[in-house]
């Protein structure tokens, strides 16, 4: 089996890469990367002692594909994040586009040429931001939950949003070049024959994830903690009641192998895959974890909420479940513990890696 991975020197890619080739040794991985983002070298260097091989390149140019040999699958794990990205100055919306849709079709060419089968790596937030406010909640032991006898919505269950959850503009640039992605996948696979399988994952966290408040808060929160950095509730009256749940790659790694060994036609090949609402935390209870673990450290409050911001998000992941006989083996609880040691172990992790 050979499996391509696009940014894979990023952390999900390295982390597929790496847990991949530990599980199954007879399996051979290979990538591209562009190495822009501080910290990439360091698992470059990592994956190549494995005996990962990775192509410089850049997935906005169909040529940087011609000398990648053919794959028996690609997964995508290449995007630009940051549900602030093309409006908070670190990158324009141009960039955006070009690195999560043109990217994109740029990976399904490449799929339609050599045959091989398509996993894109999608995200929980091309799900409607307005939609997802306006859930009822209320405040409870310093987190946010979906309000008890509230009525029932569309998509929307105790368990979290499922996947006919609306998808409504507004959803933010990267959220809607995700959708975007998802639907001219969706094509590729009808019009050609493509095998595709598209992950919509909650937040991916554990040991070695970058340092970036906006695509990894739970390992920013930790590193931060620790190092008494600056660290601020934004929005939500500046409370820090904003809940997420937390994905561990391994346990992306069970759905991913399932779907490259499935040879039939899915019933469904958009899935939900999160750490569910038994991984979820809120900022607030995040930071009692941090106390209990390093000791008291002040967190500012800026009450004001930002465009893009929701105050509850946990993904129903029952459609994978049934699909694919998954469910998250990792728990909240080990996942914070891994960044920890990690942080422990790194100290300096935040500025390699950090913007």
């Amino acid at each position: 089996m050979k499996i391509f991975i696009t940014g894979i020197c990023g952390f999900v890619g390295s982390a597929l890469a790496r847990t991949w080739l530990q599980a199954d040794s007879s399996v051979t991985i290979y990538g591209i990367d562009n190495l822009g983002r501080n910290g990439s070298q360091v698992n470059r260097d990592s994956l190549k002692k494995m005996g990962v091989r990775v192509y410089h390149g850049d997935i906005r140019l169909a040529s940087d594909f011609e000398s990648i040999p053919a794959p028996d699958f690609l997964i995508d794990a290449a995007a630009n994040p940051s549900v602030l990205a093309g409006v908070d100055g670190r990158s324009s919306s141009r960039q955006v586009v070009e690195h999560n849709l043109i990217g994109t079709v740029n990976m399904l060419e490449f799929c339609k040429a050599t045959g091989a089968g398509f996993i894109l790596l999608s995200t929980s937030r091309v799900y409607s931001i307005d939609a997802l406010s306006g859930i009822p909640i209320e405040s409870k032991d310093n987190a946010f939950v979906p309000s008890a006898g509230q009525k029932a919505m569309g998509g929307f269950s105790a368990a979290g949003v499922a996947e006919d959850f609306s998808t409504q503009s507004p959803i933010s640039l990267y959220g809607s070049t995700k959708l975007a992605s998802e639907a001219l996948a969706l094509e590729y696979a009808h019009a050609f024959g493509l095998r595709v399988y598209i992950n919509r994952c909650g937040v991916l966290a554990g040991a070695g994830q970058f340092g970036h408040a906006e695509q990894g808060i739970f390992s920013f929160w930790l590193h931060s903690w620790r190092n008494r950095r600056p660290l601020k509730y934004i929005g939500f009256n500046g409370l820090g009641h904003q809940v997420r749940d937390a994905l561990h790659p391994r346990d992306l790694l069970n759905a991913v192998r399932r779907q490259v060994a499935f040879a039939a036609t899915p019933r469904h090949r958009i899935v939900n895959l999160s750490g569910g609402v038994e991984n979820a935390i809120s900022l607030a209870n995040l930071s009692q974890w941090c106390q209990n673990r390093w000791g008291k450290h002040e967190v500012a409050s800026e009450p004001r909420n930002r465009p893009f911001d929701i105050p509850w998000l946990v993904l129903d992941s029952a459609r994978a479940q049934a699909e694919w006989s998954w469910r998250p083996a990792v728990s909240l609880g080990m996942i914070l513990v891994e960044i920890a040691d990690f942080a422990d172990a790194h100290p300096d992790w935040l500025d390699l890696s950090s913007v």
